[in-house]
């Protein structure tokens, strides 16, 4: 169990501790995870969650006490040979920067350690600084860089491709 702090600095200061815990990602949950994309993404998370059930991948959620979900992400055993690579990690944009990313990225090491793979991999925007030094932070370490591609949702409900450069990153477990 981990305890979130959250602190207002404006005329006053107020602290809510709330304790989390971290589980499978279920399909019930999807509807409370709008804040982790668009509707198109959540129908990729459902997809997910159907190899999740068939053990191709483990989908992670940190979860509150009422069970809603404030961090999600994945872990791929299929990518490399002997790790499991890391994917669609989220947190709640409210609740970011608390310590949820490093619970989450944690509990999924030890999901790939379960599994008896020796390596975590996974793949970060060039361009997404905060992320990358979480990751870093945590003691992952460059290794390359690939390009990478989606199919993103704007606001008007439109889907374009997503075309980016990745980092890749790996740490041994």
């Amino acid at each position: 169990m981990l305890h979130v702090v959250i602190t207002e600095d404006d005329s006053f200061d107020a602290t809510i501790v709330m304790p989390v815990s971290v589980r499978d990602l279920l399909p019930r949950d999807l509807p409370a995870c709008t804040w982790s994309g668009s509707a198109t993404h959540l129908r990729h998370v459902e997809r997910e969650l159907v190899r999740a059930a068939a053990g191709e991948v483990d989908y992670l959620a940190v979860c509150t006490p009422v069970g809603l979900p404030v961090a999600i992400g994945g872990v791929d055993y299929r990518v490399s040979e002997g790790a499991g690579t890391l994917w669609q990690l989220a947190v709640l944009p409210a609740l970011q920067s608390r310590g949820l990313g490093t619970l989450l990225v944690r509990a999924a090491e030890r999901r790939i350690r379960d599994r008896g793979r020796l390596r975590a991999e996974l793949a970060v925007e060039e361009d997404n600084v905060r992320a990358r030094a979480l990751y870093e932070r945590l003691g992952y370490v460059a290794y390359g860089r690939e390009p990478d591609a989606w199919d993103e949702e704007g606001p008007d409900g439109s889907v374009r491709r997503h075309e980016t450069m990745c980092v890749l990153m790996r740490r041994d477990l």
